[in-house]
C-alpha cells in the first residue's frame, strides 16, 4: 500500500496482499467486475485492518454526485464523491485507470473520497467535491487548510483516445490535451486535475506519478478485462487533526 501524505490516515491501494485469483489477484476490492464475493469481503478486511475502521467504497457513475455519509456502509448512494465529517468513518474510491483523489479539511476535519475519469472530470467533479467541502466550512473562509492527493492512474503517454473525445475534454481542460509516445491523441486525466485543484486553491497537492497501464502493480482495465480494482482510502479524524503522513 502507498502511504498518499495527507495529515489523516490515508494510502492507496494496490493488487497485493489479497486472496482473489486470476485477473483479480489479488487485492481485489470490487464487487461489480465478477470476482468471488467472498474473496472481495476478505480482502476488504485486508483494507479495513490498514484503515483500522471498517471502509465505505463508493460506486462510481462517472458523474458528479456526492454523496455524505455518517455511518459505514456496504450499499453507499451511487455516487462519485463521498464525503463525512464523522471521526472513525473511513471512505474508498475505487479505480482501475480513472483517478481517485482524496481530500481533507484541517479546518472542518471533513475528508472525501473521489472517483474522477475522463468523464467526471469533464461534467466537474473536482469542483464538486471541493464545493461540498467548502459548504461545510464558515463563509468567511476560503480554502486554506485543504490538502489532496492523487493516486496511481493511467498517465497521458498511455491514455489514447479519438481527436474528437481530446479535443471535447479539452475544450474545458485544455492541460488535459496529451499525445501517446507514437503521437496519437490522448489525455492526461491526473495532471488536469492536479492543475484544477490548484485553481481552486487547494495546497498541498500531492500526486502520485504511477500509471496504472505500464505498473503491473495495480489494476488495469485497459490492460485486460476482465480485471479487479484497486483504492484510494481516507479516514475522517475529526478537526484540528494533525497527524503527520506514515503509518499505512
Amino acid at each position: 500500500m502507498l502511504d498518499a501524505g495527507l495529515r489523516v490516515r490515508s494510502f492507496f491501494t494496490d493488487r497485493a496482499g489479497g486472496c482473489s485469483s486470476g485477473p483479480y489477484s489479488s487485492l481485489n476490492i470490487a464487487t461489480h467486475v465478477g470476482d468471488d464475493p467472498d474473496d472481495v469481503a476478505r480482502n476488504r478486511l485486508v483494507v479495513a485492518d490498514a484503515a483500522g475502521a471498517l471502509v465505505t467504497f463508493l460506486r462510481a457513475e462517472h458523474g458528479i454526485a456526492v454523496a455524505r455519509i455518517d455511518e459505514p456502509t456496504e450499499d453507499p448512494p451511487i455516487a462519485d464523491v463521498l464525503l463525512t465529517t464523522t471521526p472513525g468513518i473511513a471512505l474508498g474510491a475505487i479505480a482501475a485507470d480513472c483517478v481517485p483523489v482524496l481530500l481533507h479539511d484541517e479546518v472542518t476535519g471533513a475528508v472525501a473520497a473521489v472517483h474522477a475519469g475522463r468523464e467526471g472530470l469533464y461534467r466537474g467533479v473536482v469542483d464538486a467535491a471541493v464545493a461540498a467541502m467548502l459548504d461545510l466550512r464558515p463563509r468567511r473562509r476560503g480554502t486554506a487548510g485543504m490538502s489532496a492527493a492523487i493516486g496511481p492512474a493511467i498517465c497521458g503517454a498511455c491514455y489514447e483516445v479519438p481527436e474528437a473525445m481530446r479535443a471535447r475534454v479539452g475544450s474545458r481542460h485544455p492541460v488535459a490535451v496529451s499525445s501517446t509516445r507514437a503521437g496519437t491523441p490522448s489525455l492526461d486525466i491526473p495532471r488536469a486535475i492536479e492543475t484544477r485543484l490548484a485553481e481552486l486553491g487547494i495546497d498541498p497537492i500531492l500526486r502520485h506519478h504511477r500509471c496504472t497501464l505500464e505498473d503491473e502493480r495495480y489494476f488495469s482495465h485497459r490492460r485486460g478485462a476482465p480485471t479487479g480494482r484497486h483504492a484510494g482510502v481516507i479516514v475522517c479524524e475529526g478537526p484540528g487533526r494533525r497527524v503527520g503522513p506514515g503509518g499505512v
